[in-house]
């Protein structure tokens, strides 16, 4: 192998976080597949190689995005009902829904994609509900947005983990859907023929692909024993996601429908294993803590959404207590940056227990390392990468999704390196810190900057308009 090919395929830094912690003078190297073949502690700088600019960090996974809800951040933020809810809101997101078309989730998914990698996150799991054309007829390529969302991440250069989800009712019990769900409409046969025909296309993209289950209330369990058996079927590892527990209605609903809570009946009703990925689940008793922390899967946490819908906040403390596994998304994306959702979600935890650093533990003491090294585990988890794999972050045989930190960056110059994440996460919203980002040891980022910042943004802005101004179009007829 020439020199030059051995330096673009390394990375020098003097503090690094490793799975075990912090570690000094680390040499990581990867091979042309982007999987990390060595990290070496202690070591010296390589004349020739590149030297990060300060602390180097695991990627992050987000595990939880619906990427078209980009372009309705911030159109909500007002009242429109005498009290305000997560149901009101939704009602909004579907009349904004309605008007989007291929080509715009593609341009909106790309500039998304784009700020998550300047945020810090190098994989995204797109929960993917918005199937079909605005009358609810499929494309004449069914698979036309999904592939919408594929070109995107390709585009972008970040790792995608695609859930198409299955979205049949519009209530516990299987109420027919309303119209304005109509796009989101699949039949199981519908959906498993579009995994087949999704499969070696994500294999070829290096994609991981798995099926989400919208909600209990819009999966009738037969349809959800059907989808989930499927996917099995077709790939014994894919990862399984489902909205669960988030709103009390939706709680209450289920306890009338069936007896049961919406955690509790899955646990019984389904194979929830560590495949699994339970999205929210701000409304859990303890025994559901337990018996679902049980189980391995993944609690996927979304603070800033949670926040903004009123959802509530997870008891993340109790969760821990039983060994349960999280990892963070950021949903809605009215706000894409990873190091303010981690924030968000100790601060939360803050104000619920009137307490300060509580998701530090005994080892490690510094609040935003552990909650880090976490999220980065459970993401992987959920993601499809975690799975008996040992431990996910920088470790060898692992994908080289790296970001560094930049030493210079106001809030972070003259800090001890487990200081400046902290000082990242905790004191740098108002100016990103980030330096740098690799996915599979490809640079994606430069200077805090995307190669495609500005034309992305251009095209997302021009989508957005357009799909404002056909809802307007449509309000006025």
């Amino acid at each position: 192998m020439a020199p030059e090919q051995t330096a673009q395929r390394s990375l020098f830094a003097a503090q690094a976080l490793l799975p075990g912690g912090w570690a000094r003078n680390v040499l990581v190297q990867w091979d042309a597949a982007g999987r990390i073949t060595g990290v070496d502690t202690d070591a010296r700088a390589p004349a020739g190689r590149p030297v990060a600019a300060g602390p180097l960090l695991p990627g992050l996974p987000n595990l939880h995005s619906h990427a078209f809800q980009r372009a309705f951040a911030g159109l909500a933020e007002y009242r429109a009902e005498r009290q305000d809810s997560f149901w009101s809101w939704r009602q909004l997101m579907y009349r904004f829904a309605a008007h989007i078309t291929p080509g715009q989730m593609q341009a909106i998914a790309t500039w998304l994609y784009v700020e998550m990698l300047e945020a810090g996150y190098t994989r995204v799991c797109e929960f993917h509900y918005l199937h079909h054309d605005h009358t609810g007829q499929p494309y004449a390529d069914d698979a036309r947005m999904s592939l919408a969302l594929l070109h995107a991440a390709r585009t972008a250069g970040i790792g995608i983990t695609l859930l198409p989800a299955l979205y049949q009712s519009s209530g516990f019990g299987a109420r027919p859907p309303h119209a304005q769900q109509a796009r989101f409409i699949r039949s199981t046969a519908s959906m498993l023929s579009l995994l087949e025909r999704l499969r070696p296309i994500a294999q070829a993209q290096g994609a991981v692909l798995g099926l989400a289950l919208h909600s209990l209330r819009a999966v009738p369990p037969d349809s959800l024993q059907a989808a989930v058996q499927g996917i099995t079927a077709l790939d014994p590892q894919a990862p399984i996601h489902i909205h669960i527990a988030e709103q009390q209605q939706e709680v209450d609903d289920c306890i009338a429908w069936s007896g049961q809570r919406p955690v509790q009946w899955l646990l019984d009703h389904a194979p929830v294993d560590a495949r699994w990925c339970l999205v929210h689940a701000t409304r859990m008793t303890p025994d559901e803590h337990a018996a679902a922390a049980r189980t391995g899967a993944v609690v996927g946490l979304c603070p800033s959404t949670e926040a903004n819908l009123g959802d509530g906040i997870f008891d993340l403390p109790l969760w821990l207590q039983h060994g349960g596994r999280w990892g963070l998304g950021s949903d809605s994306h009215i706000c894409v940056n990873a190091a303010e959702e981690l924030l968000l979600l100790e601060y939360g935890q803050r104000l619920s227990r009137r307490q300060r650093n509580v998701l530090a533990h005994a080892t490690q003491p510094e609040v935003a390392t552990a909650m880090s090294l976490q999220a980065v585990q459970g993401g992987a988890q959920a993601a499809g990468h975690g799975i008996g794999a040992g431990l996910a972050g920088i470790a060898v045989g692992r994908q080289a999704d790296l970001v560094v930190l930049d030493a210079q960056h106001l809030a972070l110059r003259g800090l001890p390196a487990h200081s400046m994440l902290s000082a990242h996460v905790f004191g740098s919203q108002r100016s990103s810190a980030l330096d740098s980002l690799w996915v599979a040891g490809v640079r994606r980022v430069t200077q805090g900057r995307h190669a495609l910042h500005e034309a992305a943004a251009q095209d997302f802005i021009a989508a957005r308009s357009a799909i404002i101004a056909a809802q307007r179009a449509g309000a006025i007829r």
